[in-house]
């Protein structure tokens, strides 16, 4: 990795006690399970060594309770960014995966998302417009510099698709877990680099030297 270059790493926040059986969206009062604290810990302890600049998470609960931990270890303030919000999926707040799965929509959301709107909520390419757009604010405002952002799946895999020239429309094939990691790196002039994706094991001291 290069001095000059902008790294920011993209971190999914941790399992909540609906992960992967409700869609949440961005209603509030959901918060980790002890599952998903354990991965937040995990998150901090994986910064050891990297010489992180700022940290920045979405405003919803689950985000800001993955990004304490990395906050308290390297000692910089938490900024909330609602540009790193999940996607607003609107009437279908809080419906379990199972029963939308059942609606012919749902074909729409995993095979064509760039044309799939959420009813009385965001498309996916405003949510994925909105992501790649805040995360251009946060690199040009911290260049040179390693900057965390906790947010979503959905807006993660948009990002992470985005850097890497992948239509929207196949970017329900990039996996992103719970407590993971995935790195985009930016040089001025150069397309982003795609440093690592869905990460939940390693130490990432190594994507940058001292």
């Amino acid at each position: 990795m290069t001095a000059q270059s902008t790294l920011l790493l993209l971190i999914r926040h941790g399992e909540t006690p609906t992960t992967g059986k409700v869609l949440p969206g961005r209603a509030p009062g959901l918060h980790l399970s002890e599952r998903g604290r354990a991965q937040a810990d995990r998150v901090a302890e994986r910064l050891t060594g990297l010489p992180v600049h700022a940290i920045y998470s979405s405003p919803l609960e689950r985000t800001s309770e993955t990004a304490a931990p990395s906050a308290s270890r390297t000692g910089l303030p938490l900024h909330h960014d609602d540009g790193l919000i999940e996607c607003d999926v609107g009437d279908w707040t809080g419906a379990a995966l199972a029963e939308l799965a059942a609606l012919p929509q749902w074909q729409g959301v995993q095979h064509s998302p760039s044309t799939f709107r959420f009813p009385n909520g965001e498309s996916f390419t405003q949510m994925q417009a909105r992501m790649v757009g805040a995360l251009e604010v946060l690199r040009a405002a911290h260049p040179a510099a390693v900057v965390v952002c906790f947010s979503h799946a959905d807006p993660i895999k948009a990002a992470v698709a985005h850097a890497m020239g992948t239509h929207l429309d196949l970017f329900q094939r990039i996996m992103i877990s719970p407590g993971s990691v995935s790195a985009v790196e930016y040089v001025e002039g150069r397309p982003p680099a795609v440093l690592m994706v869905n990460s939940t094991a390693e130490p990432l001291s190594g994507l940058r030297g001292p």
